[in-house]
């Protein structure tokens, strides 16, 4: 059946600013070539959007005929302002945005292990309220967060996870009662840094792929066919419990200790790299030191030209960075290929400061050693956004959020 005419111009409005959300600011003759509408349509629904506040005129485009120059139309970017945080176990990081994802302010705080429940919730909450006030926002339309453990999927809330801080949990409700005109959702960490890297990173070009986060932790998201997949109890990715060869024991329903975690998480990177006698130092706020070790490994193997042997003090040096790089791949490759054998995904993505920080250098040697353990073609490709993947995700989820709500069929 065709369309009525309310539900095909909310379709047109729709497409309208998916297009100028895409493309930035567009001149009505843009929107004609691009959407195939008529010229009457789009002038109908640009008159539309201006009057419900959507869109504004924003500049002048010149033409190549005479007369005035044409108006360009863009989203009225204040109509809504949108925070992301990237909650850890160490500290929370924030940033706030306009409509169309511009970042206006950010910052993060540490919060050390021995601070209380409340203190710590107050902290965060204050680091939220003091980011949205530097960016201007007077209130905040939707707020997107990035946390580590299960998020129940019948309620969308975070579910108690062995060894997380209580005030992961307490957070979102605290920020539901102080901010409580706004939106708040939250979601896997690992699952929002996929989706940073399928937007605006290294898997742009795929529409089935696994993330392997590599960072304090270890963990994975799974997509197919386009679909973040989550599980029946929404702990789809939960590799750390992965039972693997190499290590002390077998993980339990409680403990991750023996499984993949005990060999690929930052804690055994850092053992890893010591035993080859790898000074590890501090890295950035946020960032694990095995990521720092896994950085200057790589840089000195670049340097040598990859050769690592030779005399000298820096080619020793040369040849333990490496034999660390190579014993770091193995390690991996065991949960990468076990994934592709369930999976066959095409495409792992090596996520987080570690796999970031090993570059094509790291997942070169894990993609060769999975095509040795695995009859399944797959490409191993380092992250292009690191830790930084987790806050890129939160704020594209709740830019999505707002814009879905904003931009939704009105009667007229």
């Amino acid at each position: 059946m065709p369309a009525s005419p309310s539900t095909a111009r909310a379709i047109n409005d729709r497409l309208a600013l998916r297009l100028l959300q895409q493309e930035g600011p567009l001149t009505a003759g843009q929107l004609k070539q691009l959407t195939g509408l008529s010229r009457p349509t789009v002038a109908d629904l640009v008159e539309r959007l201006t009057a419900a506040g959507l869109i504004a005129v924003v500049g002048e485009a010149g033409e190549q005929r005479r007369g005035p120059n044409a108006k360009l139309y863009g989203i009225v970017a204040d109509r809504a302002h949108l925070a992301a945080l990237d909650v850890r176990t160490e500290g929370v990081s924030v940033v706030v945005s306009d409509l169309v994802g511009a970042v206006l302010a950010e910052a993060s705080v540490p919060i050390g292990g021995d601070t209380g429940t409340g203190p710590a919730v107050e902290q965060a909450v204050a680091l939220v309220e003091r980011v949205a006030k530097e960016a201007g926002a007077d209130r905040l339309h939707t707020v997107g967060i990035g946390a580590p453990g299960l998020i129940d999927p019948a309620t969308g809330e975070l579910r108690d996870s062995t060894g997380l801080p209580e005030w992961h949990r307490r957070l979102v409700a605290a920020l539901q009662e102080r901010l409580p005109e706004a939106r708040v959702n939250v979601e896997n960490e690992t699952n929002l840094a996929a989706l940073a890297e399928q937007r605006d990173g290294v898997a742009r070009d795929r529409d089935t792929f696994v993330l392997l986060w590599l960072g304090h932790g270890t963990g994975a998201a799974v997509v197919l066919d386009g679909a973040l997949r989550r599980g029946a109890s929404g702990g789809t990715g939960e590799i750390g419990f992965l039972p693997v060869p190499g290590t002390s024991g077998l993980p339990s329903a409680v403990d991750c200790a023996g499984g993949f975690h005990s060999l690929a998480g930052a804690a055994a990177i850092v053992e890893l790299a010591g035993a080859r006698g790898l000074t590890v130092e501090g890295g950035a706020a946020h960032e694990p030191p095995a990521a720092g070790v896994v950085r200057d490994a790589v840089a000195l193997v670049a340097r040598s030209g990859g050769e690592g042997a030779g005399k000298e003090r820096g080619d020793l040096d040369t040849a333990s960075a490496a034999r660390f790089l190579d014993a770091l791949a193995d390690r991996i490759a065991i949960g990468v290929a076990s994934v592709v054998a369930v999976l066959d995904p095409g495409c792992v993505v090596l996520g987080g400061e570690v796999g970031q920080a090993g570059g094509e250098a790291l997942a070169g040697r894990v993609e060769e050693r999975v095509r040795r353990m695995a009859p399944l073609a797959t490409v191993v490709r380092p992250s292009s956004l690191g830790g930084e993947a987790v806050l890129r995700g939160a704020l594209l989820t709740a830019r999505d959020a707002a814009q879905d709500e904003l931009f939704a069929p009105r009667d007229r």
